[in-house]
């Protein structure tokens, strides 16, 4: 199990960002992390005013950040790369999450192909599906700020 402090170690996100509460299991090939969505966050001032639900994106981008903690053993922290999503396809979103929702992200390596890795994601909340994708993201040289 990780928490916070490991997570961040692994992976350059920071709050408000940061969807990984914590890692309940992970190897070489899968994670599963977890998330308890709040009613405080950002994203729900506007989606939707009285009745919040946790947008699509945010849950797609919650994969991905698992997808990229399995990534840091298999593609050690390099301060001047980041991971970033290349692509996304066959999304389906199967349950409206809520604040108060704890999702369980199962995300597994399906592929890599030199500095691009293939995977596929799948959460659950309560044993029921609520998302499912397929991405891949690979590691990129920042740009300098400007």
């Amino acid at each position: 199990m990780m928490e916070i402090s490991e997570i961040e170690a692994r992976i350059p996100h920071r709050a408000p960002m940061l969807l990984v509460d914590r890692v309940l299991s992970c190897d070489q090939t899968k994670i599963v992390g977890q998330r308890t969505f709040r009613g405080d966050e950002y994203f729900f001032q506007g989606h939707y005013p009285g009745q919040p639900i946790v947008p699509g994106v945010i849950l797609c981008e919650f994969a991905m950040q698992c997808g990229a903690v399995l990534l840091s053993d298999q593609a050690p922290h390099d301060p001047h790369r980041v991971p970033v999503a290349t692509r996304m396809q066959d999304v389906r979103f199967r349950q409206i999450v809520r604040p108060g929702d704890t999702v369980d992200m199962e995300v597994t390596l399906d592929e890599r192909l030199a500095d691009a890795f293939f995977m596929t994601a799948k959460g659950t909340r309560d044993g029921k599906l609520v998302v499912r994708l397929q991405f891949a993201c690979t590691l990129a040289q920042p740009e300098a700020p400007q």
